[in-house]
């Protein structure tokens, strides 16, 4: 199964008959859950709750966005209002016949006559919304596939950054693992002679080594280091299951950062192998943080 991006949009434009045509869109971007935000003409309530349904059913992460916008040049044919133009005509010749006048009524003047003229849809809004509402019900489906292959694609090209990631990563704890043992004789050569050093000539000398073996063992890193590579492992067997494992991916790149910051802190300080160490540590760091951008866009 493949890893999905929550990036995508996808676009559609249907003619429902010679009067009625419009354009679906729909946009998404990352989001920490699904929020869906419809923006429809007014008076398509029913079509609005079952697109919804539709989209929590096909989606499960990701701000987004559907737009339907009708295409309302629609034609029309003239009219006119038949009851005011026969009632200017008629009082138009009663008044001829009462003042004696010649003349006939000017049918220009009339229809200049505010409201004289009507503008006369040639189909019912009401069967346009049922029309409306079937035919987007029918084009929601494939518009939600070719989005799923956009956000295939993407999800794709995320896969790839983050096992990069992984493998740089993965060298860098393999780089650590291989300087642990002469960090480690480094840190109880110092503080041997630092603690000598403080307790003059008079000390326990084996108590003195029991210390320094307290403190060293409090300072090694191999658990660390195999908890790192325990958490790449998982994070690559994710990759291969695919599926909405975003916020698992999150998850395991907090754990990974968290051994990161532990390493530095147990290293720092050393000096030589140790100053290496900690550069390393850095770049797991940094990888780290690369890798967490892009699972933010992960489904």
């Amino acid at each position: 199964m493949p890893i999905y991006s929550m990036t995508g949009f996808a676009r559609t434009q249907v003619r429902v008959h010679d009067t009625l045509a419009y354009t679906l869109s729909v946009k998404s971007v990352n989001h920490r859950f699904l929020d869906i935000q419809l923006r429809l003409p007014a008076g398509l309530d029913a079509l609005e709750m079952e697109l919804r349904r539709v989209l929590k059913e096909s989606l499960v992460r990701g701000h987004l966005e559907l737009t339907l916008s009708v295409d309302r040049s629609v034609q029309q044919k003239a009219g006119y209002n038949r009851e005011m133009v026969a009632g200017y005509i008629e009082a138009f010749r009663q008044a001829r016949s009462a003042f004696r006048l010649k003349g006939d009524p000017d049918l220009n003047a009339v229809l200049r006559m505010p409201g004289a003229l009507q503008m006369e849809a040639r189909s019912n809004s009401e069967e346009d919304a049922a029309a409306l509402t079937a035919s987007a019900m029918a084009a929601i489906g494939p518009l939600l596939e070719e989005l799923k292959v956009m956000r295939a694609r993407e999800g794709e090209a995320l896969e790839n950054i983050l096992r990069a990631c992984l493998d740089r990563l993965t060298e860098t704890a393999d780089g650590v693992a291989a300087m642990r043992t002469e960090v480690e004789q480094r840190y109880e050569e110092r503080l041997t002679e630092r603690l000598t050093a403080a307790a003059g000539k008079e000390f326990n000398r084996q108590r003195l080594l029991e210390e320094v073996a307290v403190l060293v063992d409090r300072s090694d890193i191999s658990e660390e280091i195999e908890r790192m590579h325990t958490h790449i492992g998982h994070f690559r067997e994710l990759l291969t299951t695919g599926g909405e494992v975003g916020k698992k991916l999150d998850f395991l790149l907090q754990e990974m950062n968290r051994e990161a910051n532990t390493l530095l802190s147990k290293t720092g300080g050393v000096g030589g192998k140790g100053t290496k160490i900690t550069e390393l540590g850095l770049a797991m760091k940094a990888d780290i943080e690369k890798a967490r951008e892009q699972v933010q866009n992960a489904e």
